[in-house]
């Protein structure tokens, strides 16, 4: 029994000896885990805002009718340039029919009133030739009579522009849309037999359509709270049209919003430039474009991927690690300077030929893999 128990003991001991022999064998055999360095290298670093909208011309206006009634005919085309004074449309008046009574009725009115005044006025001139009434009277009845021929021809006007819109006809007509400016035809929302509404105190009134000068340029946009201060009025920046990608256009800033607009939790404001457009170009209202703007610039500087930055937990402070003489990392805080989001300025605790420990390792190795397959 107790030959059988020693040899029981024996083989567990010989067993818990080879887990620990193999337990040392593995971990003197791990290898050693060797980190990725990069040194600090001199660089020019660029901080560019970029802001958002569309390229509008800078004069655009709207053509809207005089009197209310239905277009009867359009002249022109959305594409078509004109010139200050051409015919755009005609609008055909359709009166108001108690309108047109009331008008009549004050040309009955107006006649009865001057016919009587006349007859007077010829009464009293044969009576004060033959010195029969005073000339105060024979003023008094002139007035009178010249009183009653305006009114009489007024209700007459009246008459005509409820009827016909316009009392001749002629270029100046109501009824006669024409352009005010000089360029291109940027929309007609109307079509011939569609209703207008006359622009008034009460109603905008109906667009016949919408003139644009295609020289003059602005670019319109919004810019985050974060880089507004950083802009002036007059300063140059470079504008990318979605539609020309391949050219940049030159811009001068004509305006910074005095107050912002919150949008999806971030305030913005508004900003302009005037765009030099080549005349070459077929450039179109409401484009999508981005401008850029350069924010500041610096030249040969000491600067590292921004990558080899590590943030302490409790400070929040940046710091690198610097491989010393005995090959062992020790940590370095590092004041920063101006960032592009790829290289970062480094004003104080990096010195070139520092070794910098890429600590991201891992994810490193796992962007080769995704390149290598």
């Amino acid at each position: 029994m107790n030959k059988t128990v020693k040899i029981i003991l024996v083989l567990v001991v010989i067993v818990l000896l080879a887990f620990v022999l193999k337990y040392f064998k593995d971990a003197n055999s791990k290898s050693i885990v060797d980190y990725k360095v990069e040194e600090p290298f001199y660089t020019s670093i660029n901080t560019k805002a970029v802001a958002t909208g569309k390229l509008n011309p800078e004069e655009e206006i709207e053509l809207k009718p005089q009197i209310s009634g239905i277009v009867d005919k359009i002249l022109v085309e959305e594409g078509d340039v004109v010139e200050k004074g051409d015919l755009i449309a005609n609008i055909r008046v359709v009166p108001n029919e108690q309108n047109l009574v009331s008008a009549k009725s004050r040309i009955a009115t107006a006649k009865l009133s001057f016919e009587n005044s006349k007859t007077l006025y010829n009464r009293n001139k044969a009576l004060f030739d033959k010195g029969v009434i005073s000339k105060q009277d024979f003023e008094n009845s002139e007035l009178s009579y010249f009183q009653a021929k305006e009114s009489f021809t007024q209700a007459q006007n009246d008459y005509q522009i409820i009827k016909k819109g316009s009392i001749s006809g002629g270029s100046s007509a109501n009824t006669n849309i024409v352009a005010q400016i000089s360029g291109t035809i940027l929309e007609i929302p109307v079509r011939e037999g569609d209703q207008v509404i006359q622009s008034n105190n009460f109603n905008a009134g109906t667009t016949i359509a919408t003139i644009a000068n295609m020289s003059f340029m602005i670019f319109e946009g919004k810019l985050d709270e974060a880089e507004v201060g950083k802009v002036s009025e007059g300063k140059e920046i470079k504008v990318i049209l979605g539609a020309i990608q391949d050219r940049e256009f030159p811009a001068k800033l004509t305006f910074v919003a005095p107050k912002g607009i919150e949008e999806n939790g971030a305030v913005q404001f508004t900003i302009k430039a005037d765009v030099k457009i080549d005349s070459l170009r077929n450039i179109r209202a409401g484009y999508s474009a981005n401008a850029e703007i350069d924010l500041d610039n610096k030249d040969s500087i000491l600067a590292i991927r921004e990558a080899l930055l590590q943030y302490n937990r409790i400070t929040e402070k940046p710091f690198v690690e610097i491989m010393g003489e005995d090959n062992k990392f020790n940590k370095k805080d590092v004041e920063l300077g101006l960032s592009d989001g790829i290289n970062v300025e480094i004003t104080e605790g990096v010195e070139e030929g520092d070794k910098i420990k890429v600590w991201n390792k891992a994810s490193k190795d796992n962007e080769d893999e995704k390149e290598e397959e």
